[in-house]
């Protein structure tokens, strides 16, 4: 059960598909993957939701697929034996909750308030959905809410988009955030696919908002390393600030003292969510180098280097 959580939380968006058509199951899930996105949440709202389930898990068993309004036992039943890794409700049941808690399934249903938040807790639950998000006070609520509550977690969803995801996201106790704008029902029913997987691609560089931060400049000294910082001082006016194995020249260069990683040096880039950058890179194939990794007094991850160089500079991701 958390092991599927740590999974959307590591995703970060749950794209919310209404599928009328079982046929348009597979091919929706290619765009959603080819996006970035390997989630969904297929609403119980149609009556294809459990066969679209069923095709998705098994044409991309690695997707993290669930069903959402989930009303019933019955209608829960059904979502796992179609393959849901995960089950959503707009409400709290603590019928239907109990029953999938029992299976040791994870469900997040659907919490307005306080009542229904303490309801989950004595139910077993750490994460919950908040819905409809922003009709219920949105952000605000959420942090007004969660004061009291410890380390429960929520998924947001209702009114999230390209343009409020990441001031939800930017709160600790928001695990993912549920949405539809990537993946709206005429898109879906006109086979636009190539446009779902566009907009998944858009949602996904909005989340992450990778940035170049400097550029590194390997040097064998610290006199070499001065010299060259120096020069673009007197060139471009950038000031030089001196640590204890650099030299920054303004912010966006940084010459290195005693040379470092990369043949011809380093790359910083900036993201939003270090841990979410990792594991969406990850998903692609690329390695990294973990003992490279540094963290904060917190023991937060706030940088680490990819394994391989990029035409001869070291790659390294930092968290903004």
């Amino acid at each position: 059960m958390q092991e599927v959580l740590k999974q959307i939380e590591a995703i970060g968006i749950v794209p919310v598909v209404k599928i009328d058509h079982a046929e348009d199951a597979v091919p929706l899930a290619q765009a959603l993957c080819d996006g970035g996105l390997p989630c969904a949440e297929v609403p119980f709202r149609t009556a294809a939701a459990a066969d679209a389930i069923k095709a998705i898990s098994n044409a991309f068993p690695q997707m993290l697929v669930g069903a959402g309004t989930v009303l019933t036992t019955e209608q829960a039943d059904a979502a796992m034996e179609a393959g849901a890794k995960f089950l959503v409700s707009p409400g709290l049941n603590p019928a239907v909750v109990h029953y999938c808690v029992e299976k040791g399934y994870p469900i997040a249903p659907g919490c307005a308030n306080p009542s229904d938040i303490e309801q989950a807790l004595a139910l077993g639950l750490d994460v919950v959905k908040f819905f409809p998000a922003e009709a219920a006070g949105g952000l605000p609520m959420i942090k007004a809410m969660s004061a009291p509550y410890g380390s429960l977690k929520f998924m947001p969803t209702g009114g999230i988009n390209a343009s409020n995801l990441n001031t939800y996201l930017d709160f600790s106790k928001i695990l993912a955030c549920g949405g539809s704008w990537m993946v709206k029902a005429d898109l879906i029913n006109n086979g636009d696919f190539e446009g779902i997987r566009a907009l998944t691609r858009q949602a996904v560089e909005e989340m992450l908002g990778f940035t170049v931060a400097h550029v590194g400049i390997n040097c064998d000294s610290a006199e070499d390393a001065r010299a060259v910082s120096g020069s673009f001082a007197s060139l471009f006016g950038f000031a030089a600030k001196e640590g204890n194995s650099s030299v920054f020249a303004g912010t966006g260069i940084e010459v290195m003292k005693n040379g470092g990683l990369g043949a011809k040096g380093h790359i910083a880039v900036r993201t939003n969510y270090l841990n979410r950058a990792i594991a969406y890179l990850e998903r692609q194939g690329i390695r990294f180098n973990q003992d490279s990794a540094k963290f904060n007094a917190k023991g937060q991850m706030v940088a680490i280097y990819l394994a391989d160089e990029i035409g001869g500079f070291a790659v390294h991701l930092v968290q903004k």
